[in-house]
């Protein structure tokens, strides 16, 4: 025997109670649009939790929509009686002051302004009252009450710069857009050299050279124990330097010493650059250098009297 389940039980009762309603819903929608008695049924279809959901959904909007029309069927119809009644109170007063007009009473200034309006209205050339529509529907699209040419122009001037803010806004999304397009081809093109190039390709053998890199690290992992060990039986046996900071000033010191002295020596060796290697060729070369050099000083203190005997003025004897 099956089970019995309140749950189950509310939840399908709901579900028939939904499938009466929209039943009698489109049979109401189809009668009312069908005057056939053939075409008055709605047509079959299938019953799912989504078509249920879907008609429910629409029903609800239909009514909503049905509820909104007749309310602005109630607003109108009372806006039309109501101007109905001003009408046919007007009606009886301007009877009525049409009756006392011989008596001297005073003149109704509302069925006045009334009667000037429709002379105004009558009289309008088809210019004028194609202007005088234009003029009201403008001040009904704009929501101004009391329609004057300033404000109506004023209106015409604040949605003229409104109209060129959003122009503004437009051109200012566009580029962005524009730029946006542009930095996404990049990316994109980017991103194919990336996958395209062999630069950020896996090599095939890299696994190959992981097993060996794990390989190598257990390896050394696996030593390390006996390599601190042998550092410590150095430590005990032969002992580490006791090195300070002023001994390493000191070493440097001396080093730079010895840098300045290495740079003098290189500077007089360089003098010595043209000679041969060999000791007694170098004095030999040396020995005629020197005598070249003699006989060029020689030369220029000849050369050197001879110029002052020429120059000197010859002194004459008396």
């Amino acid at each position: 025997a099956a089970i019995f389940s309140p749950s189950v039980a509310r939840a399908a009762a709901s579900t028939a109670k939904d499938w009466s309603y929209i039943g009698t819903w489109l049979r109401s929608i189809y009668s009312n649009s069908s005057g056939s008695s053939s075409r008055s049924r709605p047509p079959s279809f299938e019953r799912n939790p989504e078509t249920l959901k879907a008609l429910l959904a629409l029903a609800a909007a239909n009514e909503a929509a049905d509820d909104h029309r007749e309310q602005l069927f109630r607003v109108e119809q009372a806006a039309l009686d109501e101007i109905h009644a001003s009408e046919k109170d007007r009606e009886e007063r301007r009877r009525k002051q049409q009756q006392g007009g011989e008596e001297g009473q005073e003149i109704d200034p509302d069925i006045l302004a009334s009667d000037l309006l429709s002379a105004l209205e009558a009289n309008l050339t088809k210019d004028g009252a194609a202007a005088l529509d234009a003029m009201a529907s403008v001040a009904v699209e704009l929501g101004v009450a009391y329609p004057t040419p300033e404000v109506l122009g004023s209106k015409f001037v604040e949605l003229q710069g409104r109209a060129l803010e959003l122009e503004d806004g437009l051109e200012r999304v566009d580029l962005l857009r524009r730029y946006l397009d542009r930095e996404s081809a990049r990316a994109e093109a980017f991103l194919a050299e990336l996958q395209r190039s062999a630069i950020f390709t896996l090599p095939p053998d890299l696994s190959r050279q992981n097993l060996e890199l794990q390989r190598l690290i257990k390896s050394t992992s696996s030593r390390l124990p006996e390599l601190t060990q042998q550092v410590l039986s150095l430590e005990k046996t032969v002992g580490l330097p006791n090195v300070t900071v002023e001994d390493v000033r000191a070493d440097e010191k001396a080093y730079l010493d010895l840098l300045a002295r290495k740079k003098d020596l290189d500077a007089q060796v360089r003098a010595f650059a043209g000679l041969p290697p060999d000791v007694e060729a170098a004095r030999a070369e040396l020995e005629a250098l020197r005598a070249e050099l003699r006989d060029a000083t020689e030369r220029r203190d000849e050369n050197f009297e001879k110029l002052v005997e020429r120059e000197s003025p010859v002194k004459t004897r008396r």
